[in-house]
């Protein structure tokens, strides 16, 4: 039987094996869409941890379409359906060829691409043949540095072409990146039903606690730090100002989990902190309309992870050049600032991430194209800062006022008349 390209390893470099942490990021957009769907898993095998995640994935709507590995055949899939029980088996089907698929709102390659540019190019425009409209394609390149060098290359154009969305997963063997890819556009309303992404950009340490991967890469350095001045000069203490401060530094970047509000009409604080101001204003770049503009202060303290306020597609994204005033000062308003601008049912809904003065480097992880779900992680600002929430004036109502402390992701600023 004849395999699509996207299940072959055609390349030189070291076998790679898709971990339980990558499964799990290659099938988030089927576990995050809430509504009845249809997936496809190309690729798949009885011993599959992407074919275990897909199926922990479903929802009792749901219906997934297998099509076999070259290591495997499809009625050796039939028969490992066949011991998991009649849930999954009248879910779950095994198609013996991709010819006899229907189109499916999300598409898996079970295996990581390897092969020429070429060759994944076709891979790619093959298995997107098979999306319906607004629906989302997720497959893997190994990233290992020199390894599949032509499949890198050419998902790293299709990212910047049709990505909505790109995870490292660096606890896999070897470690590869996801690239999820959406061809046509998607409907905005499409964004009420999801739930916030798996992001390996947040490392678990507990059940309730992650720290964002710029934390570890910042702890790291600081602990690398402390080892170089400890082997330049043994005999001083220096080494332990750099070795006391990595467990700050890692806190600061910390992300905690959050219960996002289940109303529909409610409106979340993009950050935590205090808030500074409610007011209206005009602002033509993102349109004629009056905006409600809720302005929040994140101190050195405060959790530094932004949440979308909304469910919405990004639909714009720009940084306006400025300075680095003191966040909680009136100046701050001239400060440099990224602005995600978002597509949702109420109107435009914009959120600037500014800097303050510690605060120089902001992290924005949502390109355009893609949806957010309420209250999803999608960006942070390293150090003191100033997250502003711009709503449509006419459709939202205000919650919250000067002086009061808000959650990001939990607490409701505002809601939709």
């Amino acid at each position: 039987m004849t395999q699509s390209p996207a299940v072959r390893s055609t390349g030189p470099g070291r076998p790679v094996r898709v971990g339980e942490r990558a499964a799990r990021v290659l099938t988030t957009e089927l576990a995050r869409h809430q509504g009845a769907k249809h997936a496809l898993l190309v690729g798949a095998a009885p011993d599959s941890l992407v074919l275990t995640a897909a199926i922990d994935a479903l929802m009792p709507g749901d219906t997934l379409t297998l099509v076999s590995a070259e290591t495997s055949t499809a009625e050796q899939l039939r028969q490992h359906l066949g011991t998991l029980g009649q849930w999954v088996a009248r879910r779950v089907r095994v198609a013996d060829s991709l010819a006899e698929v229907e189109p499916a709102e999300v598409v898996i390659a079970a295996e990581p691409l390897d092969g020429s540019a070429d060759e994944t190019r076709t891979t790619v425009d093959g298995l997107a043949k098979y999306l319906t409209g607004g629906g989302v394609l997720s497959v893997a390149v190994t990233a290992l540095p020199g390894q599949s060098p032509g499949a890198v290359g050419e998902l790293e154009r299709q990212s910047a072409l049709f990505g909505v969305g790109t995870d490292l997963v660096l606890v896999n063997r070897p470690p590869v990146r996801v690239h999820r890819l959406r061809f046509t556009p998607a409907e905005v309303e499409t964004a009420a039903e999801l739930t916030p992404a798996y992001r390996t950009s947040s490392v678990p340490l507990t059940r309730n606690m992650h720290i964002d991967s710029n934390g570890v890469a910042a702890a790291g350095i600081a602990l690398g730090l402390a080892a170089l001045t400890w082997v330049a000069r043994p005999k001083s203490r220096l080494w332990l100002l750099p070795a006391l401060a990595a467990a700050p530094v890692a806190a600061f970047f910390r992300d905690p989990e959050r219960d996002i509000p289940e109303d529909p009409s409610a409106i979340v604080a993009a950050a935590d902190g205090q808030v500074l101001s409610v007011e209206r204003l005009r602002d033509e770049r993102f349109g004629d309309g009056e905006f409600l503009r809720v302005a929040v202060f994140l101190s050195v303290l405060d959790v530094h992870v932004n949440r979308a306020p909304v469910a919405g597609r990004v639909v714009d994204y720009f940084v306006a050049d400025g300075g680095f005033a003191a966040a909680m000062k009136p100046d701050a308003e001239h400060n440099v600032a990224a602005y995600t601008v978002l597509e949702t049912g109420h109107g435009t809904v914009v959120v600037a991430q500014r800097t303050g003065l510690i605060a120089r480097r902001i992290v924005q992880r949502a390109p355009i194209g893609s949806l957010l779900a309420r209250g999803e992680r999608f960006g942070l600002i390293r150090f003191g800062s100033r997250t502003d929430v711009y709503l449509p004036a006419d459709a939202a109502e205000p919650l919250v006022g000067p002086g009061d402390r808000v959650v990001g992701g939990s607490s409701v600023i505002a809601h939709w008349r």
